[in-house]
């Protein structure tokens, strides 16, 4: 009886010390996950680090789900800012209902970024709450969150796996937003593994709903450094419609002024 009551005993230790060694295990997976998915994301922004500013040209295309297009021009700078987040501005030159029309964007690391938009109809500067960045960017399917960029310490991280993305090796990770703003519970980012490259990402919403697929075409590298896509093609898989923007005339480290995105300059924006 002795002996019987002994080894249950060693048995419920021993299923104990297992049941222990397996939640350990899976501690470790978890957190090799979560630090392999951050590594790729830091990654991939030192990559894209020090080109201090560029300018583009922009073709962004509208089509809804009967395939009907708008077009639209845009022109578009970028600044580079040391221990901060970049500073962005859009102006909208055709078609002439939207011509005037200024987007500027004060990126942030740690805090919310600040948006105003300005309406020359108007002649107004409005800025954009952080409750409204879910919202959509000039009818387009691109929301006001979608153009700022995706600072590494605004989401978790976890990586998911290893994948073919045509002739490439990509790794697949899961990004989290912090921020209660944010309209998405979670995306899945597609880099590939040579250059931290972004090749798709796909947009699930608050409900976890697959809501939007980005992918991107086309990368030419600048000053033998930086890498751009020469388009980016979004797709709504709820309402049907998508919207491309189509690079052009990239231009790096023109010394743009720091003028120019300021409030007070986008009433001056031509």
């Amino acid at each position: 009886m002795k002996f019987w009551r002994l080894a249950a005993s060693v048995s419920a230790v021993l299923a104990a010390a297992m049941a222990l060694t397996s939640l350990s295990t899976r501690v470790a997976v978890a957190q090799s996950a979560a630090s392999k998915g951050l590594e790729i994301a830091k990654a991939a922004r030192e990559g894209d680090r020090g080109y201090n500013d560029f300018s583009a040209e922009m073709d962004m295309v509208l089509r809804n789900r009967q395939g009907q297009e708008s077009n639209r021009s845009v022109r578009i700078k970028v600044l580079e800012v040391a221990g901060d987040g970049n500073k962005v501005l859009f102006v909208f030159d055709n078609p002439r209902d939207v011509r005037g029309t200024a987007f500027l964007i004060h990126g942030h690391i740690t805090t919310p970024d600040e948006q105003w938009l300005y309406l020359p109809a108007l002649k107004r500067v409005k800025r954009i709450s952080s409750s409204n960045r879910s919202g959509s960017f000039m009818g387009s399917e691109f929301a006001y969150e979608d153009l700022t960029s995706p600072e590494v310490e605004k989401f978790k991280y976890r990586w998911l796996r290893d994948e073919a993305c045509g002739n490439l090796n990509c790794t697949v990770t899961e990004a989290i937003p912090t921020e209660k703003g944010s309209g998405y519970s979670k995306q899945l980012i597609w880099h590939d593994t040579k250059e931290f490259r972004v090749w798709k990402v796909e947009y699930y919403d608050r409900k976890d709903s697959h809501l939007k697929t980005l992918t991107y075409k086309g990368y030419n590298q600048y000053l033998g450094e930086f890498w751009r896509a020469d388009e980016l093609n979004m797709v709504n898989h709820v309402t049907g419609k998508s919207t491309d923007l189509r690079w052009s005339n990239f231009q790096f480290r023109t010394n743009v002024s720091e003028r120019d995105f300021t409030q007070t300059g986008l009433r001056r924006v031509r």
